[in-house]
């Protein structure tokens, strides 16, 4: 029995020396590698409401559905297809007269029932930006009452936040290249690549072991009013590589 004991003992030791052995890393040099990307929009999103006040909510519905009519009309016109469009939000509430004041105006005055509220929200992504002034216009002429947000956006997304990935690596490897050709040493395989959350660098500049990759913007002869610029997609690893002799 005293034997097994041994036997047992022996083995549990020998494991956890084998475990440790396997725990202990090979030698590394670790890197990070960042990149950005920047393309111009190529799809905007608008979030628009329409709300109407009276004192019959029904009134107030129909007003409202009415508008909401209107926008969809108007979005059919400018070549927007049904799956585009949303209406996402509904709201009916009592309204007063006191519900804009200030604080101490609305204490100083009387309350008074104005009508109830009713609010749809509709959302409507238009893929060809040169059409964005006369929807804007259209929308507005026919009773939207509030543009709660205008958001430029990158329909290929995917594609360009896996370039940028590329390019992130790319630079983690030419980095480590360097650092490990500097005490006459060379990389091997990656031995863990993490991907992390870039910080913001689009107003930024790139240090000398970022690649920034800038896209050529569109050419576009139009008059408009808007400027939509360009869209920073980025991306940020952080790499260990085998070093070797």
């Amino acid at each position: 029995m005293k034997e097994l004991l041994l036997l047992v003992a022996a083995g549990l030791i020998f494991s956890a020396h084998a475990f440790a052995q396997s725990a202990i890393e090979p030698p590394l040099v670790t890197v990070t590698g960042q990149a950005e990307v920047r393309v111009p929009p190529d799809e905007v999103v608008f979030t628009l409401a329409i709300e109407s006040v009276n004192k019959d909510m029904l009134a107030a519905k129909n007003k409202t559905d009415e508008g909401v009519r209107d926008v969809l009309a108007i979005a059919r016109k400018s070549g927007v297809k049904p799956e585009d469009v949303q209406t996402s939000y509904i709201s009916v509430q009592p309204k007063y007269n006191t519900d804009d004041m200030e604080y101490e105006a609305r204490r100083a005055a009387k309350r008074e029932f104005v009508g109830y509220e009713v609010s749809k929200m509709v959302a409507v992504i238009l893929h060809d930006i040169s059409r964005f002034d006369n929807l804007l216009s259209d929308v507005l002429k026919a009773g939207v009452t509030r543009v709660s947000n205008v958001a430029f956006q990158d329909s290929q997304n995917r594609k360009h936040k896996d370039q940028a990935r590329a390019m992130a690596m790319r630079a983690a490897q030419e980095k480590a290249t360097l650092l490990a050709r500097e005490i006459g040493q060379s990389i091997g395989p990656a031995y863990s690549i993490t991907e992390v959350a870039p910080a913001d660098y689009s107003n930024s500049n790139f240090t000398q072991n970022s690649v920034a990759g800038i896209a050529a913007s569109r050419d576009r002869e139009s008059e408009s009013a808007i400027a939509p610029g360009s869209i920073s997609v980025t991306a940020q690893v952080t790499v260990r590589f085998r070093l070797m002799q």
